[in-house]
């Protein structure tokens, strides 16, 4: 055999087996192994030293229940008595882990061809004459010495079932490494099983690093760099509101999680962090103030048209017109009545009652008026409730040619209801069909 390829085959082998650092399991189940090769000769008549061999190459594949399928192929010297052969071996095996850890046995077992070849030249790979099929079995220990190299001892027996061979002690030492899903962040955790596989992490967190070591890792952790707590995605609870500082606006006073944990003082449903009078109440387009109201009327300046004079609420902060002004329009406004199915203002006597009237809106230039049409029972009742609406817009618009501003004039239409006269003679529809003024609102 040329020793000088021996030589440079094992250091070709062990060269490769230092750079790689995986153990053979499931995420890395592909494992090759580089072993010297012992062979001892077996049964009578024979010389049974222990004969040095050069290099057993295998490669295997686990399949799963810690059993792997593998090849192997064996070379040596061996000699018996005055006999010298060159052996070869190629072989199928099954191998089951027996343990899991750092020193692991394991049974193996297989078939293949061993060859003892006296040195005549014969035709073929594995001459008949001198190759036997094989049946083996053994018992190994595979010793775990950084992250994935190992150190592997073996021993078989092979039984050869021909003539042209012996069985035989086959020992085997060398180390392993496996590969297969690889470990991009080198952190221990293979691609396969690392949940963070591009940043070096912890096995117990399956490849992903918790940085503040507060049992939450970075990915999950809002607040990576500050140990907190796992109810608070990592982070901490200062002011102890149960809103976690990231969330909370006023990390150092305690609040509700409406406010985003701060304390409402006023209770009018604006933070403190954004209340400008945290100790009134206002709303929150006004920050938190309350509206300015210059006349007291209970009006906001805002919605108040008279901001310098009180009036009521339901007047938009203006002064309503007296009781007693009201009296006196509406006692104008009773000698204002309409022909039977009409809105027309006829006379000049209904003409200067609304010329009284409109004296009395410009010297209470604050007042509003409701003007309420009114309809007799004749016709319909749909169309009376029309015809009430037309007569009240009339005294409007007659109102405002005089001058009066029509923001000031509201109508309504009221129909046949509230009559002040008997609908049944004709004096009576006569004073039904009439206007009223009432406060605006």
């Amino acid at each position: 055999m040329n020793t000088t390829f021996i030589k440079y085959f094992y250091f070709f082998f062990f060269s490769l087996f230092l750079q790689l650092s995986f153990s053979q399991s499931s995420d890395n189940p592909w494992e090759f192994s580089l072993n010297s090769n012992l062979i001892t000769l077996y049964g009578d008549n024979l010389e049974s030293g222990i004969n040095f061999g050069g290099p057993a190459i295998g490669i295997s594949r686990h399949i799963g229940a810690g059993i792997s399928l593998g090849t192997q192929y064996s070379l040596g010297n061996v000699k018996n008595l005055n006999d010298s052969y060159n052996y070869t071996s190629f072989d199928g095996f099954l191998k089951f882990n027996l343990l899991k850890g750092s020193i692991t046995p394991y049974l193996i077992g297989g078939y293949g061809f061993s060859k003892f070849s006296d040195g005549t030249d014969r035709p073929g790979f594995f001459p008949s004459t001198e190759t036997s099929r094989t049946v083996f079995g053994g018992l190994g220990f595979s010793f775990s010495i950084s992250g994935g190299l190992s150190i592997n001892l073996q021993s078989t027996f092979r039984n050869m079932n021909e003539n042209d061979g012996f069985d035989h002690l086959q020992h085997i030492a060398g180390v392993n490494y496996s590969f297969g899903s690889g470990d991009a962040d080198k952190d221990g955790v293979s691609d396969k099983k690392d949940k963070c596989p591009n940043v070096p992490g912890l096995k117990e967190y399956d490849g992903c690093p918790d940085t503040d070591g507060d049992t939450v890792i970075d990915k999950e952790d809002k607040c990576p760099e500050i140990p907190g707590k796992v109810e608070y995605n990592g982070c901490l609870d200062t002011d102890g509101d149960g809103i976690s500082d990231p969330d909370d606006a006023c990390v150092e006073l305690p609040g509700a999680p409406e406010m985003n944990g701060c304390p409402d003082t006023d209770g009018d449903g604006v933070s403190d962090d954004t209340d400008n009078c945290i100790d009134e109440v206002g709303p929150l387009e006004n920050n938190g103030c309350p509206w300015p109201d210059a006349d007291n009327d209970g009006v906001a300046d805002k919605d108040d048209l008279c901001k310098d004079e009180a009036g009521t609420i339901a007047n938009n902060g203006c002064p309503e017109l007296s009781d007693e002004i009201m009296k006196t329009i509406n006692d104008r406004g009773a000698k204002i009545n309409f022909a039977a199915n009409s809105d027309k203002i006829l006379g000049k006597k209904m003409r200067t009652i609304l010329l009284e009237i409109r004296d009395i809106l410009v010297e209470n230039p604050k007042g509003n008026l409701l003007i309420e049409g009114y309809a007799s029972a004749d016709g319909s009742e749909d169309f009376n409730t029309e015809l009430s609406v037309r007569r009240a817009e009339t005294v409007r618009d007659f109102l405002v040619s005089l001058g009066i501003s029509e923001e000031r004039l509201q109508v309504k239409g009221l129909g046949e209801t509230a009559p002040i006269g008997d609908n049944e003679s004709p004096e009576g529809r006569a004073k039904n069909r009439r206007v009223q003024f009432t406060y605006k609102h």
